[in-house]
């Protein structure tokens, strides 16, 4: 039986059995930057002492990861947290950061800077700030049970807790949360339903006004993809339609050094494609993010994922599956990923009206420079007076570089939603 496309994600994906409920998790299917090197971590760790500086070092200090898969970036960040603060708790390199006003009640609004001096947690005189190793605490939010072996210091739990101070982080969370796909036919926007064990669709019911009202404000109308004479441009294709600087994504390719596809822009030959203009409602996902960030007490978000925005929206969507390290059609029966691209800006506003304060949007490539992972290359004369050093230090610069490919990692986006706090460069555009 056909049902709605969110309800069939959900059950694939978070229902009994469902793809990131059971077996070992997703990092045997596809990879993500925080796979593909501990780099990422490191630069996330910069990110999270400037969050910690700017908080004034509070007593305790959250870093809640939301689709945590395994507890994989939170066991290397564990790892680290320990070897890259000084003993006072402040980090022993700072990377390119700094303060800046934060923003409040409108983008345009800046925080006074009494509020400021009030996130200050400063020791008594005399007395030495616990490290940032001892304030940190580490909450992993996933469905699937907590993984064997996983260390006690990493808290397990499927819901978001409340009252975060620190830092939220979700690494492609937001492309796997359920959403409905329509269709434009001549009666109109209507939902696309799918049969869950074998992905055939058939068209459905009109669209809800919640959604209808999404759409209009965040999809372009077909109207704007037709030709003069008023026809579907049908020279428009799925490259045509995601191509641009905006975006950054190139065709899902093989990761470097590991057989497995790293999820980016769909198009394989199996994935199949409707007559009709497509559109994935985004509303779902919205409502997701302001809920995360609404369980901020004082803090930054962050999102990093594949994404588009309004003028660069997909003329048939981006919907694809995932599994055992190829792309596939995404037939949601639980056996692989389905997932689909996220509808960043609308992503963004509902978490900025949420926290009251401006976002910050860029590319994970300018995001990472910034926080000082550039992917240069040593100099080759490092090689003739250090030759282990020297392979050490290529060997890093070629992680670096394929987290800042913009053809790949390099082109997801990171969003960064700062809740009641000044951030500086790190975060402002």
């Amino acid at each position: 039986m056909s049902i709605a496309w969110r309800d069939a994600m959900s059950r694939a994906l978070y229902g009994p059995g469902g793809f990131f409920v059971a077996g070992t998790g997703p990092a045997d299917h596809f990879r993500t930057s925080v796979h593909a090197s501990p780099a990422f971590a490191t630069a996330l760790l910069r990110l999270l002492e400037t969050v910690d500086s700017a908080l004034g070092h509070p007593p305790r200090f959250d870093v809640v990861d939301v689709g945590a898969g395994r507890g994989e970036l939170l066991l290397t960040l564990l790892a680290s947290v320990g070897l890259a603060v000084g003993v006072s708790g402040e980090p022993t390199r700072s990377g390119r950061s700094g303060l800046i006003p934060a923003r409040a009640g409108s983008p345009e609004t800046p925080t006074p800077t009494a509020a400021t001096r009030s996130l200050r947690n400063e020791p008594p005189s005399g007395t030495v700030r616990p490290s940032l190793a001892e304030r940190v605490r580490f909450t992993a939010v996933e469905y699937a049970g907590r993984p064997e072996n996983l260390p006690e210091e990493i808290n397990w739990t499927a819901e978001i807790p409340n009252g975060i101070t620190g830092v939220l982080l979700a690494t492609e969370w937001l492309d796997n949360v359920p959403l409905d796909i329509a269709a434009h036919t001549e009666e109109g926007w209507r939902y696309v339903l799918v049969d869950p064990t074998s992905g055939t669709e058939t068209i459905g019911d009109p669209l809800s006004p919640d959604d209808l009202e999404w759409l209009t404000e965040w999809w372009p109308s077909p109207t704007s993809l037709r030709s003069a004479d008023g026809a579907p441009d049908q020279g428009l294709t799925w490259a045509d339609a995601t191509s641009g600087s905006e975006s950054g994504f190139g065709a899902a390719r093989p990761a470097q050094g590991s057989s497995l596809t790293a999820r980016s822009r769909p198009g394989c030959p199996e994935t199949p494609h409707s007559d009709h203009l497509r559109a994935e409602i985004g509303r779902s996902r919205d409502e997701a993010w302001a809920d995360a960030i609404g369980r901020i007490e004082c803090g930054l978000a962050l999102a990093v994922d594949y994404g588009h925005l309004r003028d660069n929206r997909p003329v048939h969507g981006t919907l694809t599956g995932y599994r055992a390290g190829r792309q596939v059609p995404p037939v949601p029966d639980g056996s692989s990923d389905v997932t689909a691209h996220v509808a960043m800006d609308s992503v963004a506003s509902a978490g900025a009206a949420v926290a009251r304060c401006a976002y910050s949007l860029v590319s994970q490539a300018e995001a990472l420079r910034a926080l000082g992972a550039d992917g240069s290359r040593p100099p080759l004369s490092m090689a003739g007076t250090d030759p282990a050093g020297y392979v050490r230090a290529l060997a890093a610069a070629s992680a670096v570089a394929e987290l800042t490919d913009p053809v790949g990692f390099g082109g997801h986006l990171w969003l960064r939603q700062p809740v009641g706090i000044p951030l500086g460069p790190v975060v402002a555009r």
